[in-house]
């Protein structure tokens, strides 16, 4: 079973739609027990970092995502999910899980395109991948497939080991970030079409260890 934290944060409906198409048995849940003893975790959301930290500090879920993550459990976060693994967001100055070394960055309110147009924030639309790294969840990803994106702020890790891909909007972004039994994308491959239904099926079926 894969759960799907519900920590108020929303874009639950159609991430448990994806994994379901997939084939595989998912819950969105908030309940510490089902999580604990889920094979996998699947960590979405929109919003501000503020107001989810809350959430999750609300409902004891912090400490169950970490502990989740020291035991080795595979998790994917995505958008929000990812941001709020980092150690700090400038959104709302807000501490976060700090579960990977970094920040997480708003975009310049200047940003341009390398023609000098100047581009809207948030980043929203669809968007490729470049500099993939090999993962088995990211096997089948070609730096031609694009991607759905909706956000003002990204992940920033220390360690450059920890960029599994990444994207350019007026400047290169950290995408996709994780390390052992942890990945993240800023996009939502739930509503990437093919490219993201072939990552959320890869992740179903990531054995890490």
């Amino acid at each position: 079973m894969i759960a799907i934290i519900d920590y108020d944060a929303g874009n639950l409906a159609s991430v448990e739609r994806a994994v379901s198409y997939l084939g595989f048995k998912c819950i969105v849940t908030n309940n510490i027990k089902t999580i604990n003893s889920s094979e996998r975790i699947i960590f979405p959301g929109v919003g501000a970092a503020g107001a989810a930290m809350n959430s999750l500090k609300r409902l004891g879920l912090d400490s169950v995502i970490k502990q989740a993550v020291i035991n080795g459990k595979p998790m994917l976060g995505i958008c929000l999910g990812t941001q709020i693994i980092m150690e700090y967001s400038e959104e709302n100055e807000t501490p976060c899980l700090k579960i990977i070394d970094g920040f997480v960055k708003a975009f310049p309110p200047d940003i341009k395109s390398k023609d000098g147009s100047r581009l809207k924030i948030p980043h929203m639309g669809w968007n490729g991948l470049e500099n993939i790294k090999k993962h088995p969840v990211l096997s089948d990803l070609h730096e031609d497939d694009e991607f759905y994106f909706v956000h003002g702020y990204y992940p920033n890790p220390n360690d450059s080991e920890h960029i599994l891909g990444t994207t350019d909007y007026g400047i290169s972004f950290a995408s996709v970030i994780g390390f052992n039994n942890i990945i993240a994308t800023q996009f939502h491959p739930e509503k990437s079409g093919r490219p993201g239904l072939s990552l959320l099926k890869n992740f179903c079926m990531w054995n890490y260890g």
